[in-house]
């Protein structure tokens, strides 16, 4: 194993392979065990790397993780951002080069600070503690791109009965622990006592959440609600054509109308509505009047504009409820380039895909309240909102239900749409309650407070699906305390590594003086 280890672009070739292993463990594929060996080479591989070699070593295996799971970004720049071919490329090509210094830099700062070859049950220790804090970076650092975290790895596998104690973190972390202490068992055979609380840390995650799968935290707080959501299935090139405005509003509102048999809510899409909610208060207040009598509450995407305090207009993503209900929510966390364009006085006008439709979006308030439907309390999840751990977690401990809805056409055919899913299954996991999950094209699904899928419509096809959900009450762990135990725990682990690493640079001996 020495040519893993050693300087050189073996150690580099292998960083790369490994980087491509994890999205392989992730939906579609779900080859959870990847995972583990994804993060065993990349801690192999950072052994004996000095601080330059350790921070190429990191950007190849991100790079590698960025290229294999988000390379659909490139269908929504050329598909639908009109960009050609190759700039489409190179716009993608960029995105990738510069993500992938998410892992360049904690693999700088381990080789440079924290790494303690010579105490391999620490280093593990400190390992899994870099890498939480690498995903809690990467998931808040300029608005944050969490995608493709480690711990949707487990939501089929052994780990996944820890989620409601302390969310995919917790999965994350037990897999790079464990990940660390396999590669270090050789050694630690040699240290009797570090051995045996070695053993402990690596069983312990898996051996706890087997014996958790399945346990309820939460209870049903009502009977079962019937659902109706429409996945309208509508092209993207043609969602904000003037000239199918009619013909869409047309589609939602008799897809809707279809079924006889009375429902208890209705859930339209992300912007179902393509036109500003003022220009369609007709077209709303038609479905209100329809709904009430049938005690039916409707939820639809819609754009809508207010004015700030200057009486500038702002534009919004939102949700309003119709019939038995009330609220808007407005969304909160955009994205980029597709909501609103970072730097736009200098980029709107160069490219088509910088002055795509509807994207000049603001951002809603924090403080806004859930929906309410049927007198529950709904938290609501716009397309990239629901990939948000903690965002989730603070909207999802006021609420009965979970929703999200989105519109994955941006994505295409690709793998995106099928992470996006699993993302969503994590929340309802993690938060213990029913999700209602729909979109334009698929997929549309309902989702139990286990992460598992109930029903679901399958993708590209018009149709509505019908289901139940149950209200819920309680909190999960994690709700109730997030993230928080865990980022202390990380905290100490990386100052205790980071205070003994400095002793040890500081004390004298031939020891010492090889390490360097």
């Amino acid at each position: 194993m020495r040519w893993i280890t050693r300087p050189g672009w073996p150690g580099n070739l292998l960083a790369l392979a490994a980087g491509a292993l994890m999205p392989l463990a992730q939906a579609p594929f779900d080859l959870w065990p990847l995972a583990l060996l994804s993060l065993a080479l990349l801690y192999l591989s950072l052994r004996e790397a000095s601080p330059r070699a350790a921070l190429w070593r990191g950007w190849c295996y991100g790079f590698s993780l960025y290229a294999a799971g988000t390379s659909w970004i490139y269908i929504s720049i050329h598909d639908y951002g009109a960009a050609s071919l190759p700039l489409a490329g190179l716009l993608t090509l960029a995105l990738m080069l510069a993500l992938a210094f998410f892992f360049a830099l904690p693999a700088w700062l381990w080789s440079r600070w924290l790494r303690r070859s010579d105490a391999p049950l620490a280093d593990a220790l400190a390992f899994a503690a870099l890498w939480l804090a690498l995903e809690g970076f990467r998931g808040w650092f300029l608005t944050g791109f969490p995608w493709l975290y480690a711990g949707y790895s487990q939501l089929e596998g052994p780990l996944a009965g820890l989620a409601p104690l302390g969310g995919v973190w917790l999965l994350s972390f037990a897999l790079a622990l464990s990940a660390a202490l396999l590669v270090n068992l050789p050694r630690l055979l040699r240290r009797p006592p570090a051995l045996l609380g070695a053993l402990v840390l690596l069983l312990a995650p898996w051996a706890t959440g087997l014996a958790l799968r399945g346990h309820a935290w939460t209870a049903p707080a009502g009977a079962p609600l019937k659902v109706a959501a429409v996945q309208g299935n509508v092209e993207q090139n043609l969602k904000w054509d003037p000239e199918q405005l009619s013909a869409q509003l047309l589609l939602y509102r008799d897809l809707t109308l279809q079924r006889a048999a009375p429902v208890d809510l209705v859930v339209w899409p992300e912007t179902a509505v393509p036109i500003l909610k003022e220009y369609a208060e007709n077209y709303l207040a038609g479905l209100d009047r329809y709904a009430r009598p049938r005690h039916m509450a409707l939820l639809t995407g819609v754009p809508i504009r207010r004015h700030n305090a200057q009486g500038e207009p702002r534009y919004y993503n939102g949700i309003v409820v119709a019939g038995e209900g009330s609220g808007t929510y407005l969304k909160q966390k955009l994205v980029p380039f597709g909501e609103y364009v970072p730097l736009q006085e200098v980029l709107r006008g160069l490219i088509a895909f910088f002055d795509l439709p509807m994207s000049d979006f603001a951002r809603g308030p924090a403080d806004q309240p859930l929906l309410e439907a049927r007198g529950w309390k709904i938290a609501p999840y716009i397309c990239y909102e629901v990939v948000y751990p903690e965002f989730a977690a603070g909207l999802a401990a006021r609420s009965d239900l979970l929703l999200t809805i989105s519109n994955d056409a941006w994505f295409g055919s690709s793998i995106g749409p099928l992470q996006h899913l699993q993302m969503a299954q994590m929340r309802a996991l993690e938060a213990g309650r029913w999700m209602i999950r729909t979109t334009n094209n698929g997929v549309t699904a309902l989702i139990d407070p286990f992460g598992r899928i109930t029903e679901r419509l399958p993708q590209f096809q018009r149709a509505v699906l019908y289901g139940e959900v149950t209200p819920m009450q309680g909190l999960t762990p994690y709700l109730r305390w997030r993230a928080w135990p865990l980022a202390g725990l990380a905290v100490l682990l990386l100052g205790w590594a980071l205070l003994r690493r400095r002793a040890e640079r500081a004390a004298p001996g031939p020891a010492v003086e090889a390490q360097r």
